[in-house]
């Protein structure tokens, strides 16, 4: 028998969705203006509330005094199985399980691959093979069962020959001649008889970044991407030859690709800065455009007393790429919290990490390292959570469901318990 709707709704969860951005983008605008001031006026405005923003903790305590002690049993009872489950996601984070959080309640999660993954792989200045290697792989390793690639062909040629190669090598599905907005949107919508992509992912230029970002919701994505960047924090030890190279490695990316240096040497600081322009001048055409550009408007060179002082401000960036030429490589390693990929000793170096070395080269960029990593297998999983119960059970969860519900005021919520706990012999 074919599906039937008995009962078809007339709008979706995305019908208001224009008009609310719209609503938003004009508030957010306006904020990074007036800022603190701006903030107190819209809770002013949409709340009718002119009381201090930040909640004191003499506040806390007496609102803690004036809650009847079964509300706080109730959120207790809420707390500590949130946070059971939390410790088993932790103890178990990779893996599928199930835990008893209290007698006759069960919870656990699944990781299910998502089924179709499109990988967008760059081939405007340069012809990006290892994106192809590090999007299609590490999709067909996540388990992804339709692995749609698009990259952008060159006239009576099509897409770049070699990436043809790496993509059915590495398990592409299909192969398609598109490049840019339109790549995004076609896989985003499932054009050219292929399934909607439930995410898109790999590098691009602002326009394939612009398009994943306002399309993000409709599809998922492994990250917002802007230009590749390249931190470097060297001290005395560090070789200046080397870590001039390194920064003009990444610069060539494209005019407005940063190269960063935090140092301690003023020694080794002023050689690099004197190394650098010389070694652009030695590019063929195309980087040599692109590695000017980006080290005379986005280079950076930060002078440090110590260890710490180059730890803070690499943190505050959170460089898309991070090498560590010191002589405390270990040290830098445990401190360092905010990057997208981690570079130790100069015997590595981006580039390695970008070609073959084996760690994916898909990274946050403009900050994100303070908040994710780059894309590894589990961006193309879904960690999905499941719960079970005894009839038992409701005698203290539905209970104590519905009366959370009552307390948040949601009666609807609050009558799923009751019905459960009448059905089952228990009152509440």
């Amino acid at each position: 028998m074919a599906i039937q709707y008995l009962k078809k709704s007339p709008k979706t969860s995305s019908t208001d969705d224009t008009k609310t951005r719209g609503i938003v983008e004009g508030i957010l605008k306006d904020i990074e203006q007036s800022k603190e001031e701006g903030c107190k006026e819209l809770s002013k405005k949409f709340d009718k509330f002119e009381g201090d923003v930040v909640i004191s903790k003499e506040r806390i305590e007496e609102i803690k005094k004036t809650l009847d002690q079964k509300t706080k049993d109730d959120v207790q009872f809420a707390h500590e199985r949130v946070r059971k489950f939390a410790e088993a996601q932790l103890k178990n984070y990779g893996q599928d399980f199930e835990v008893e959080l209290s007698e006759g309640l069960f919870a656990g999660q699944r990781l299910i691959p998502v089924n179709t993954a499109g990988c967008y792989v760059p081939a405007g200045r340069y012809a990006h093979i290892a994106s192809a290697v590090m999007s299609v792989t590490t999709a067909k390793v996540a388990g992804v069962k339709n692995i749609l690639v698009c990259s952008s062909p060159k006239p009576g040629v099509g897409v770049h020959p070699t990436i043809v190669y790496t993509a059915d090598l590495c398990g592409a599905d299909v192969i398609m001649n598109l490049g840019g907005v339109q790549a995004i949107a076609a896989m985003t919508n499932g054009l050219f008889n292929n399934a909607p992509a439930d995410i898109i992912v790999g590098p691009g230029n602002q326009f394939v970044a612009e398009a994943k970002r306002i399309l993000f919701g409709k599809v998922g994505i492994d990250l917002f991407a802007g230009p590749t960047e390249i931190a470097v924090i060297a001290d005395e030890t560090a070789d200046p030859e080397i870590v001039a190279v390194d920064l003009v490695g990444q610069a060539e990316h494209g005019y407005n690709s940063p190269a960063w240096l935090y140092t301690t040497s003023k020694e080794l600081a002023e050689k690099v800065m004197k190394r650098v322009p010389e070694l652009i001048a030695e590019l063929p055409e195309l980087p040599r455009t692109n590695a000017d550009a980006a080290w005379r408007d986005y280079g950076e060179v930060v002078l440090c007393d110590t260890d710490e002082e180059m730890a803070s401000i690499s943190d505050e960036y959170a460089p898309e790429h991070l090498e560590v030429q010191t002589k405390n490589l270990e040290w830098f390693h445990k401190r360092l919290k905010n990057y997208g990929s981690l570079f130790i000793g100069e015997e590595t170096t981006v580039a390695y990490g970008d070609k073959c070395s084996g760690t994916n080269h898909i990274l946050p960029t403009k900050g994100a390292g303070r908040y994710t990593g780059g894309l590894f297998v589990g961006k193309f999983i879904k960690t999905l959570s499941f719960q079970r119960m005894t009839k038992e059970s409701t005698e203290l969860v539905g209970a104590a469901a519905a009366r959370l519900s009552r307390y948040e005021g949601m009666e609807a919520h609050a009558r799923t318990g009751d019905v459960r706990l009448k059905k089952y012999g228990y009152s509440n």
